[in-house]
């Protein structure tokens, strides 16, 4: 359990799955495994009892940055908590393949790669840089889900 050591020594933990908003329904799998790939729905970031964490808003009006830096840090461990239970052991991931960051962003706000480095600074921390390493986009939404700032998808490769 190297990896969740590392988040322990990070002072993160993972949350729970996630309590579904009032009204939506998701008819779909946080994680879907097909052969040695798990591939990751899109995330938000949650509270630590696995409700939708905030800031709510797009960035570059009504949530900063550094706000929405975090908010994809927290989309890392609601990724990392889903992973943790599809595959009993995140040290069994042996790649990270590809991460598709969106940021609800206002009108002219172009520093969507500054607000995703959040999700990627804590993969590489957690994972080290061989299996951390991931190939990534990072783009402007009109709108994410529920207000979100941030919604991440991912893909990686595990072993058996």
């Amino acid at each position: 359990m190297i990896v969740e050591e590392r988040l322990r020594a990070m002072g993160v933990g993972l949350p729970p799955p996630l309590v579904v908003p009032s009204g939506a329904r998701l008819p779909f799998a946080p994680v879907r495994i097909v052969g040695d790939r798990a591939i990751v729905s899109g995330h938000g970031p949650q509270n630590a009892d696995g409700s939708s964490a905030g800031p709510y808003g797009k960035v570059g009006a009504q949530v900063s940055v550094e706000e929405a830096y975090g908010a994809a840090r927290g989309t890392a461990l609601s990724i990392l908590g889903d992973l943790s239970r599809a595959l009993g052991d995140l040290d069994r991931i042996t790649a990270w393949v590809r991460v598709f960051g969106m940021v609800a962003s206002a009108p002219g706000f172009d520093r969507q790669p500054a607000v995703i480095n959040g999700f990627s600074d804590l993969i590489l921390e957690a994972f080290g840089s061989e299996v951390g390493a991931h190939a990534r986009s990072a783009v402007g939404m009109a709108e994410l889900p529920f207000g979100l700032p941030v919604e991440i998808e991912a893909e990686v490769v595990f072993a058996p």
